[in-house]
């Protein structure tokens, strides 16, 4: 395997961007926008420096993996643990937060190709009196359009002081709906998109319902080892993370405050809503696999990709995200914030060019802003429009 260095900068530490040839992968999708088959090469200067912008917003370290027609682009900057100096690697794992409700969407897409699951039929229909409302849909429940309070308002509504209160909590999914249940609904079921985790932790009550097993061993049969995600895990209700991964840092509220070293944690409080750990490589390889059509059929995948609207750039599907980018491109995937962790995955709509990016911070709006820039040359090339 040939290698070359491709780009270099010094911010807590080197940017290296290097380039690997391995076989292609076949486009299966037409593309979905004007010139989407034609997609400008990923702008590697433009990843790096917007790794760099997010190191300088305050995140330890940032790293981004594009996996292009079978060639990847690696480029990591700065430190997976601020107290021993380490630097961060492309094969250092961490927690994906929301992206893994994409992975509990497939699972439950996955089960209504088995017949076994109607999207369009109440959620109490499953988990019978679960819910307030029996008009409230899978559907609804994976788009975000149930009107289920998201409990993580008032849980993280300070971000140190909420999180160390749970930190080594363990909930049951029953649990956190409750703690929904004791606000009123955001709206009427279908009326409106508003984001909620509600939604995915009682998207993991059926897939357990529905499979008669964990999600854990939902997730691992269904797509971690069909895919040979090797470092792909959901070992909730235990803190650590499995090998070689970097540590994550909560940026507290009050500015000036020292980082919080978050990685030790359950995050029972997120469960099928956001306790996946993972790699850069492994979540390529995933969302590459879904856009291909690897894991459902033609139509599940269709159903999955109905988007409504979120806002000007963004809509949403069933456990996906579809964003809009400055040069006209749409990408799919899904976002991630975790406590230490912001996480962006998106690849096209084909799957033939696929983006994990990841900084070991949170709560830090400078470094959210500088990531998004990731994606913007990553898939729209030189003419992407920076960010930050």
């Amino acid at each position: 395997m040939v290698s070359a260095r491709v780009g270099r900068g010094a911010v807590l530490g080197a940017v290296a961007l290097s380039l690997f040839a391995v076989p292609a992968r076949a486009a299966t999708a037409e593309p979905d926008t004007p010139g989407e088959a034609s997609l400008a090469a990923p702008d590697t200067a433009g990843v790096a420096a917007a790794l760099k912008q997010a190191v300088s917003a305050g995140a330890p370290g940032a790293m981004a993996l594009i996996d292009d027609h079978g060639t990847t682009y690696k480029a990591t900057l700065g430190l997976a643990d601020r107290s021993t100096r380490r630097a961060l690697t492309a094969d250092d794992r961490f927690r994906i937060g929301s992206v893994t409700k994409t992975f509990s969407a497939v699972v439950l897409l996955q089960l209504a190709d088995e017949h076994r699951l109607a999207l369009d039929a109440p959620v109490n229909r499953y988990l019978p009196k679960l819910l307030p409302d029996d008009r409230i849909t899978v559907r609804q429940v994976l788009s975000h359009r149930s009107g289920l309070y998201d409990y993580t308002n008032d849980m993280f509504a300070d971000s140190v002081s909420g999180f160390e209160a749970v930190r080594n909590k363990v909930f049951t999914y029953r649990q956190l709906v409750a703690l929904s249940l004791k606000k009123p609904r955001t709206n009427a079921p279908g009326a409106a998109y508003a984001y909620s985790n509600t939604n995915f932790v009682v998207a993991g009550m059926l897939i357990e319902k529905l499979t008669g097993q964990s999600v854990r061993t939902a997730y691992e049969d269904r797509i971690f080892k069909p895919l040979k995600l090797r470092d792909t895990f959901y070992v909730h209700p235990e803190t650590t993370i499995p090998g070689r991964y970097a540590r994550g840092y909560l940026t507290p509220d009050r500015a000036g405050t020292p980082l919080v070293d978050a990685t030790v944690q359950t995050v029972s409080w997120a469960q099928s809503a956001g306790a996946i750990i993972s790699s850069t490589r492994d979540l390529d390889t995933f969302y590459s696999a879904l856009l291909s059509g690897r894991l459902m059929s033609a139509a599940r995948l269709g159903e999955m990709e109905r988007f409504g609207p979120v806002n000007s750039t963004t809509a949403y599907g069933l456990g996906l995200r579809r964003r809009a980018l400055s040069c006209g491109v749409f990408v799919y995937g899904h976002t991630g914030i975790v406590q230490g962790y912001y996480t962006y995955a998106f690849a096209t709509k084909d799957g033939s060019r696929s983006l994990a990016a990841v900084a070991n911070t949170s709560n830090n709006e400078g470094v959210q802003s500088a990531m998004g820039g990731v994606l913007e040359s990553a898939f729209c090339g030189k003419q992407g429009k920076a960010k930050g």
